[in-house]
């Protein structure tokens, strides 16, 4: 999974690493007297790393070397350090990551150790991320999902003054921006590509469908069960609705970048994560006062649709010389007082319920009320070629929104490639 704070959007390959500088407590006796600390660009504000590292020394009497890793070449990075004799103690792995690492047999099972890590206060779908043949191999560390970013000033204008709480009600808003602003050739009510598959997801989970479907082992593509389709048909309505002058049906949101489109003044709404916001305000600061979010509304009124959790988990590896280190060190990181950090940051804490933190803001809001009910891809190592190959989600929505396939051979065609993809 890309990660949530700045990297295209998809799945997020973060990484946090402790690796093996001392000897281990469990080896021959003698004691781990440092150990290294790797965390991906941008993962947690340096506030929280400083306080976390030194509370960790003092407490253990244990130095952390704390190394800041690149995004570029991580996948790579990961899987040499994982197969040689010194690998990191502990490692931050894309939640759609984890499943491939674990079943490689590089990753520790740490089924029983959830208990110190507040595995009680877990979002159930972090906790699925990371969990393979009823075993954990990780701990969640953070997550983030899509909201609907709108104008405030342009709701307000079109008539549209409280967010709105059902599919249906969205719709109508749209219709209501689209009918205030209708001198304006290039105005988007709604700017949606045609393939932002992951709000699919959220519309596909809302029906009652799923991505594909595990039997006995063996998993195959489900896009053209009655309920999966009944999502493609909520996008398709949505899609239509969104503009006069639609955006192309073969370009997805990071191509171009729709907080750039956002920023334009030409778009009412967005479905997009946190940093896309921030960075339509940081190119456009007067944005900061005229924009707000609401999470991805349900077709039930009241309820917020699933969303896909983007984020990340935290692992030992198996072959970890510095076990008993690594799984203190994640204990601390787990704890309410790190996570709350996290949340003050802007993302979804992973180990705790607790999101006040986090809503206080009305991005925040939006994340803390949707996230409960988020969910992620298949977990399982071959979801991987799915998503890395030609996206069978992709070309469905694309075939069935310009006509060129009915709905019916559209996912026909998209679950028959899942099932491929993953046999």
């Amino acid at each position: 999974m890309k990660g949530w704070r700045g990297l295209a959007v998809g799945a997020a390959a973060l990484a946090v690493a402790v690796s093996g500088c001392g000897t281990s407590t469990s080896g021959g006796g003698t004691e781990t007297k440092e150990i290294t600390v790797w965390l991906m660009d941008g993962s947690a504000a340096p506030t929280l790393t400083d306080a976390l590292n030194k509370e960790f020394e003092s407490a253990n009497g244990i130095k952390v070397k704390y190394e800041v890793q690149k995004w570029t070449g991580i996948q790579e990075k990961l899987t040499t350090a994982l197969a040689s004799s010194t690998p990191p103690d502990v490692i931050e792995l894309g939640n759609t990551q984890t499943a491939s690492f674990a079943d490689q047999g590089t990753l520790a099972d740490l089924t029983a150790d959830a208990g110190q890590f507040n595995s009680g206060e877990w979002l159930g779908g972090l906790k699925d991320s990371l969990t393979l043949n009823g075993k954990q191999y990780g701990v969640p560390f953070y997550a983030a999902n899509r909201t609907v970013i709108y104008r405030t000033d342009l709701l307000q204008a079109a008539g549209v003054t409280t967010p709105p709480a059902s599919r249906a009600e969205w719709i109508d808003a749209i219709n209501k921006l689209k009918a205030a602003n209708a001198s304006n050739p290039d105005f988007q009510a709604l700017y949606l590509p045609g393939q932002s598959w992951y709000f699919l997801l959220s519309l596909i989970w809302d029906e009652g469908g799923d991505i594909a479907k595990q039997d006995a082992g063996k998993w195959t593509g489900a896009l053209d069960t009655p309920q999966a389709k009944a999502g493609f048909e909520a996008y398709k309505a949505i899609y239509e609705a969104s503009a006069t002058k639609k955006v192309p049906a073969d370009i997805d949101e990071a191509k171009p970048q729709q907080m750039e489109v956002f920023g334009t003044g030409n778009v009412g709404m967005m479905v997009g994560l946190p940093w896309e916001l921030g960075g339509a305000v940081k190119a456009k600061p007067d944005l900061a006062d005229k924009t707000s979010a609401f999470p991805i509304p349900s077709k039930k009124a009241g309820s917020s649709a699933p969303v896909f959790l983007g984020g990340s988990n935290l692992a030992i590896p198996a072959s970890s010389k510095n076990t008993d280190a690594a799984k203190k060190y994640l204990a601390l990181l787990s704890s309410k007082k790190y996570q709350d950090m996290l949340a003050e940051g802007g993302a979804v804490p992973g180990t705790s319920k607790d999101t006040a933190k986090l809503a206080t803001n009305a991005v925040g809001k939006a994340l803390a009320a949707s996230s409960p009910n988020g969910k992620v891809t298949p977990v399982t190592p071959k979801w991987a070629a799915v998503e890395a190959g030609q996206n069978p989600l992709k070309d469905a929505l694309t075939a069935y929104l310009t006509g060129a396939k009915t709905l019916d051979q559209a996912t026909k065609d998209a679950s028959d490639a899942i099932t491929k993809a993953m046999a």
